[in-house]
C-alpha cells in the first residue's frame, strides 16, 4: 500500500477530516512538512477537502530562514495552494519575554496558524509531526520522569479552540518520509539548527536514540507502540475518572466532596487520576501536578492516616480529610467564615442561614392534655422537639464563640461545644459555620444537626412543641 493510500486509511480511521473541510498545513520547507503538503494535496481531490497551508519564519537563521520562505512560496505556487506566511523577529521577542527560544518559537508559531486557519475557514491543522518525533517525544518524556499521560505522546488529533490540530503522519517513519521524497522528486531545505545538539530534542535524536539501537534496533519502533498502548489506556483511565466524579463526587461551595471509603474503594490507579481530575477542574494546570503531591493527598485518604488533615494542592486549591469526608477547596473557601447572628422572634417560621448553605425551619405543635406525645421519628439528628413554654424568646441563631457550653442529659453540668464537636468528628474547618440557637437566657438549646441539649425537653406536661429542622441546600457542612 503506497504512502497516500496509508494516509487516507488512517485518516477515515480517526476521523481526522470529512468531505468538505478546510485543512490548514503547516509548512516549514522541510522533507517532513512538504511530503505532507504534496501528499495531502494528492488526497484533497478524492477525499473532498479543500487545502491551504501556512509558514512562518521565525528570524532565527537570516538568510536560510528567507531562503525557506521562498522555497515554501514556490512550492505551494506550483501545487496550487493557497498561502499565507509571516516572518517574526524571535530574538527581539525572547529579549523581550525571558522566554526559551522553543518556547516562544511554539507560541507565536500556533497563534499564526490558528490565525491562518480562521482566515481561510479552516477547521483542521494539519502538522508534519511522524513516527520518529514521536518516538523522540517520548523518550524525552520518560527521560523527565513523565506518567501515562505523558508518554502517550503526541496525539493524532487535538482540539484547540476552534480547530483541530491532526497529525497525518504520526504512523510514517522519517526514512518513509524520505523515500516518498525521492520517488517524487521533490525537493526540500535543510534546517542547520536540526544538528545542534544543545536542544534537547536534537540531543535525544542524534545521541541517545543511536546509543540506544545499539542494544534494540527497533528501539523508535518500540516507543511508537507504547505510546499508542499509553494514549489508549490513559484514555480509559481518563473516561473511569469522569466516571467517578460524576457518580461520587458532589459539587460544594467553592470546591468538591467525596466520602473516604468511596475513594479507598477505587483501584489506586483510578485515585490517583480522580485526584488529578479534581485539580484541573478546581483550575490546577494537568503539567503542574506532581506525583509526590498527588500520592500525598491520596495517602492521606488511607487507612492509619490521621483523621484530619490539610494539604495544599496549588494554584490556592486546599485539600482536607475531615474525618471521613474528603473535601477540595479553592481559595479561603477551606479556613473558618466570619462569625454570624440572626434573632427569631416567636411567630418566625422560617430563617435563611447563607454562611451554613441552609435554613431552620420553626414549626409549633399544639398538644391538649391526654394526647400521645410525638412519635420517635418527628426529632432526628436534623429536627428538634422543644417545650417552647421552657424556651425565652427571642432566640439567637449564631456560630459558636470560644468558651461555648452545652447542658446536656445524663451529664452533671455542661460540656464544651468544642468537645462536643470532636466527639461528633466535625471538622475543624466547618466548626464556626454550623449553627447555634440560644434562647434569650444564653441556653444553648440546639447545635443543629449534631446535638440538642437537656434544656426545654417535651414531657407529657408539655402542650406546645417547638420543632426546629434543619434544611441545607449545599451539603457543604454536614449531611442530614
Amino acid at each position: 500500500m503506497d504512502l497516500a493510500a496509508r494516509i487516507r486509511r488512517t485518516a477515515e480511521r480517526e476521523g481526522l477530516w470529512q468531505p468538505g473541510d478546510t485543512i490548514l498545513a503547516a509548512v516549514s520547507g522541510g522533507p517532513d512538512s512538504t511530503a505532507l503538503l504534496h501528499l495531502l494535496r494528492r488526497l484533497s481531490g478524492e477525499c473532498g477537502f479543500r487545502l491551504a497551508a501556512a509558514h512562518v519564519n521565525h528570524g532565527f537563521r537570516g538568510e536560510e530562514s528567507a531562503r525557506e520562505a521562498e522555497f515554501v512560496r514556490r512550492l505551494c505556487e506550483e501545487l496550487g495552494v493557497p498561502l499565507d506566511a509571516v516572518e517574526y523577529d524571535l530574538p527581539s521577542y525572547i529579549e523581550e519575554t525571558g522566554m526559551n527560544a522553543q518556547a516562544a518559537a511554539r507560541e507565536k508559531r500556533y497563534a499564526f496558524l490558528r490565525l491562518a486557519a480562521a482566515r481561510r475557514g479552516a477547521s483542521r491543522i494539519a502538522l508534519a509531526h511522524h513516527a520518529d518525533d514521536q518516538a523522540e517525544t517520548v523518550l524525552m518524556r520518560l527521560l523527565r520522569g513523565a506518567g501515562t499521560s505523558g508518554i502517550a505522546g503526541m496525539p493524532m488529533k487535538r482540539r484547540e479552540g476552534n480547530v483541530e490540530l491532526i497529525r497525518p503522519l504520526l504512523r510514517i517513519s522519517k526514512l518513509e518520509l524520505l523515500q516518498y521524497c525521492a520517488r517524487e522528486g521533490l525537493v526540500y531545505c535543510e534546517d542547520s539548527s536540526n544538528r545542534k545538539t544543545v536542544y534537547f530534542r536534537n540531543a535525544v535524536r542524534l545521541e541517545i536514540l543511536p546509543f540506544l539501537e545499539r542494544y534494540n534496533p527497533n528501539v523508535s519502533a518500540s516507543l511508537v507502540r507504547l505510546a499508542e498502548i499509553s494514549r489508549a489506556e490513559d484514555d480509559f483511565l481518563t473516561r473511569e475518572a469522569e466516571r467517578a466524579m460524576a457518580g461520587l463526587v458532589r459539587r460544594e461551595q467553592g470546591g468538591f466532596a467525596m466520602e473516604r471509603g468511596a475513594f479507598l474503594g477505587l483501584h489506586v490507579a483510578l485515585q490517583r487520576r480522580l485526584i488529578t481530575l479534581i485539580l484541573i477542574y478546581l483550575g490546577v494546570e494537568k503539567g503542574s501536578i506532581p506525583f509526590e503531591r498527588i500520592d500525598a493527598i491520596r495517602e492521606a485518604a488511607a487507612e492509619g492516616s490521621p483523621t484530619t488533615s490539610v494539604i495544599e494542592a496549588g494554584r490556592g486549591v486546599r485539600f482536607l480529610r475531615e474525618y471521613d469526608v474528603l473535601r477540595w477547596m479553592t481559595g479561603d473557601a477551606a479556613a473558618d467564615d466570619a462569625g454570624f447572628e440572626y434573632e427569631v422572634a416567636a411567630d418566625v417560621g422560617e430563617l435563611a442561614v447563607p454562611e451554613a448553605g441552609g435554613r431552620l425551619v420553626f414549626r409549633r405543635i399544639l398538644r391538649a392534655a391526654g394526647e400521645p406525645l410525638p412519635s420517635p421519628g418527628a426529632e432526628s439528628r436534623c429536627a428538634a422537639l422543644f417545650d417552647e413554654d421552657a424556651v425565652a424568646y427571642p432566640l439567637r441563631v449564631r456560630s459558636r464563640r470560644p468558651g461555648d457550653r452545652m447542658r446536656l442529659s445524663g451529664l452533671n453540668g455542661s460540656k464544651k461545644v468544642q468537645d462536643i464537636f470532636v466527639d461528633g468528628k466535625v471538622a475543624r474547618a466547618r466548626r464556626s459555620r454550623i449553627p447555634l440557637v440560644v434562647d434569650a437566657e444564653g441556653r444553648l438549646l440546639w447545635i443543629a444537626g449534631i446535638r440538642r441539649s437537656a434544656d426545654a425537653p417535651v414531657t407529657e406536661d408539655t402542650t406546645r412543641i417547638l420543632r426546629i429542622e434543619w434544611q441545607d441546600d449545599t451539603l457543604e457542612v454536614w449531611r442530614c
